[in-house]
């Protein structure tokens, strides 16, 4: 057995990029070997910002030879009149991969037919090995690409050597008028020019950590936290757990040495997070809490470098966060001269979208929304006024000093936070400012104050509306201004505080208030209305809502979220019942026999020639008075139980009445009955799209 090495040295990579490309890699080169039938043994993947490499044991020198049969076109097409092969013929040969040797003529009860048999020899993998390196590097996803000679390969940054090796021996390939070799690098801090010769794949791991390189991430991952966890081991101090940083910084560093360093105290009375946005989003440091919680003036850093040099490399790392710091202290010190308001009319230079206007303008709409979802939930006029002083100043922060020289962009929200509570602004109102963003990402949390919720869904259904009606509509990968997490923020919103808010009418407003900046189509309306009806239905199932159970309800009134939610759980519990499932085929038989009807006539009741049609037509009246009490008391369960005990008449209505009979007066009035009953289950739920058990069965 054999073993094999392959190592893409580049230039830095950005974090971002290193494990979404290794995993690629690795899925390629496991996948290479299924397709060409070869077993391997222990594979391992090496990445550090400038390399990814493959590790494979037990690899066989050669593929299994293969017995090809195959049998093709009858005789008399296969060839010609002259005995020769005709098109057809030739097309099969090519196809099967086989010579005019390996042909013979294959009889069977169906006749003669030309057929091929040999023995296909199995390639070398160090071949297939060559071929797959060369292929799967452009295979590489990265977000970014660059060309940085006259190879034209495009790669995130420029590749600077490719070991390849099959045992001691030399893969030999071109790759970006590079050539492959036997030789890597070290820590680029150690040993920059000097070459390392791998003289065997197994020897890899061992030579490059002897120069300054862990090649195995998670390895490096460990370290990271066991040099933390004992640079803190002797005092009282701890860090503070962040997985995202600790996965970036593993991906930046080759040989890591975690470090102390520490910043002038002075600094601690700066807001909290913006020394930790310096430290750890700017400088990818981790910041360093006393055992009461609070933040303290030291720092770890993970140093990449000689460890010798530690103490010059802790003051020049100390001296970059100090001058950040520095440059914050005095954008606090001048931005809070001044209350929060009274950067307002700075907004006013600064262009939210083009057709919809300013920060000013989006701020006056922010107040007239805020104002109408307050009024719309009853809330008390105190927390409507907090809601509307919130909508005022939530976007104030954006023009200060802070913000506005790009240091601290990350923390818009957070630092109106802080600048309303240092002129003593309402803290409901302050939370407000830091909450209307939430949420930012998938896994953030949901504003907690009713002034930050209500300004949350009032920027979100102005930005969403705004941008749709401009024509700027999310597709499958193009998704700038971020419109389906805003949306889904906003039905997040209302399921969490169940608020029972009309968000059609809602989006009806938000656009008689862009009107004189955007004037909207109808038809732009529905596509915003259609829009978060679709994240609505992500956020069903999302909640362990089947998706049949959601496409069943999704059509009726979803002006109330929580009112869905409710529709939806009551009809994925009543679902599996016997009686349900009975009803269902029987609502799915009245929706297909009028499937292909556009119009319907009144109900005549004196066209009715049997008990039956008389007796439908008699509970169908009783059912639509039972649905109406039952949705107005919001009573789903009920709702749907009516349906189910008017089940039976359909039923009997089936077993005694042909509804397509050849008198057609008869057949347009079944029709119109028929109609009625749909639209008036469609009230609660269109049961024509579940599946239920009977469905796979082909009754």
């Amino acid at each position: 057995m054999h073993y094999f090495l392959f190592e893409l040295g580049t230039e830095e990579l950005p974090d971002n990029v290193i494990v979404p490309a290794i995993k690629a890699l690795q899925r390629s080169f496991e996948q290479k070997l299924k397709d060409e039938n070869l077993k391997w043994g222990k594979l391992r993947i090496g990445s550090t910002p400038r390399r990814l490499s493959i590790y494979a044991e037990d690899l066989p020198p050669r593929q299994a030879d293969i017995e090809i049969s195959k049998v093709g076109p009858a005789v008399n097409i296969a060839y010609t009149s002259d005995d020769e092969l005709s098109p057809a013929g030739r097309g099969f040969l090519k196809k099967s991969g086989g010579s005019r040797a390996d042909c013979y003529i294959h009889k069977s009860e169906k006749g003669e037919f030309l057929a091929v048999k040999y023995t296909q020899v199995g390639k070398m993998t160090e071949e297939v090995l060559r071929a797959w390196i060369e292929s799967s590097i452009a295979q590489i996803p990265v977000p970014k690409k660059m060309i940085w000679n006259s190879s034209q390969v495009a790669f995130s940054r420029p590749i600077r050597w490719i070991l390849a090796l099959w045992d001691k021996a030399v893969i030999e390939l071109e790759f970006a008028g590079l050539t492959s070799g036997n030789y890597t690098y070290g820590n680029r801090y150690q040993m920059l020019e000097e070459a390392i010769r791998i003289e065997h794949p197994q020897e890899y791991e061992r030579k490059l950590e002897q120069a300054g390189v862990i090649v195995d991430r998670e390895r490096r991952r460990r370290l990271i936290q066991e040099q933390c966890s004992a640079l803190m081991k002797e005092s009282s101090f701890k860090i503070k757990e962040d997985s995202r940083l600790l996965d970036t910084v593993t991906n930046l560093i080759e040989y890591p040495q975690a470090v102390i360093g520490e910043f002038e105290a002075r600094f601690l009375q700066l807001p909290e997070k913006i020394i930790t946005s310096t430290i750890s989003q700017n400088q990818k440091y981790f910041s360093v809490y006393d055992e009461r919680g609070n933040l303290t003036n030291k720092f770890v850093f993970i140093s990449n470098g000689d460890p010798a040099c530690n103490d010059i490399i802790r003051a020049g790392n100390e001296k970059v966060v100090a001058a950040r710091l520095e440059d914050a202290i005095w954008f606090f010190s001048e931005d809070t001269k001044h209350p929060l308001e009274d950067f307002l009319p700075k907004l006013q230079d600064v262009v939210f979208q083009s057709q919809m206007g300013t920060y000013a303008e989006k701020t006056e709409r922010l107040i007239r929304l805020s104002e109408y979802i307050a009024e719309e939930l009853n809330l008390s006029e105190s927390t409507k006024k907090k809601a509307m002083r919130t909508a005022q100043l939530c976007k104030a922060d954006l023009v200060t000093l802070m913000l506005g020289e790009k240091e601290f962009t990350k923390l818009q929200g957070y630092i109106g936070q802080q600048y309303a509570l240092v002129h003593a602004e309402d803290p409901e109102v302050a939370d407000g400012i830091y909450e209307h963003y939430m949420p930012r990402g998938s896994n953030d949390s949901l504003p907690q104050s009713d002034c930050g919720a209500i300004c949350a869904i009032a920027d979100k259904v102005d930005t969403v509306t705004g941008i749709i009606g401009v024509g700027l509509v999310p597709t499958g990968s193009q998704d700038p201004f971020a419109l389906r997490r805003a949306a889904g923020g906003v039905v997040q919103i209302l399921n969490q505080r169940s608020w029972n808010l009309d968000l059609m009418a809602l989006i009806d407003f938000a656009y008689h208030l862009l009107q004189e900046k955007v004037p909207v189509e109808a038809e732009q309306v529905e596509k915003v209305k259609d829009f978060f009806v679709q994240r609505m239905s992500w956020l069903l199932k999302e909640l362990g809502i089947s998706y049949d159970v959601v496409a069943s309800v999704i059509g009726t009134d979803v002006s109330s979220f929580p009112h869905l939610i409710a529709r939806a759980r009551a009809l994925q519990e009543l679902k599996q019942e016997d009686d349900f499932i009975r009803l269902v085929i029987g609502f799915k038989r009245v929706a297909n026999i009028i499937a292909t009807e556009k119009d319907f006539a009144e109900i005549r009741v004196e066209l009715f020639n049997s008990k039956a049609e008389q007796d439908l037509h008699k509970a169908l009246g009783i059912l639509s008075s039972h649905i109406s009490e039952a949705l107005e008391q919001l009573d789903y369960t009920r709702a749907l139980h009516e349906l189910v005990e008017f089940g039976s008449v359909i039923d009997a209505f089936f077993d005694k009445v042909l509804v397509n009979c050849a008198d057609l007066e008869l057949r347009k009035n079944r029709y119109a009955l028929l109609s009625a009953i749909r639209n008036e289950f469609i009230r609660v739920a269109d049961l024509s799209l579940l599946v239920v058990e009977s469905d796979s069965n082909g009754e």
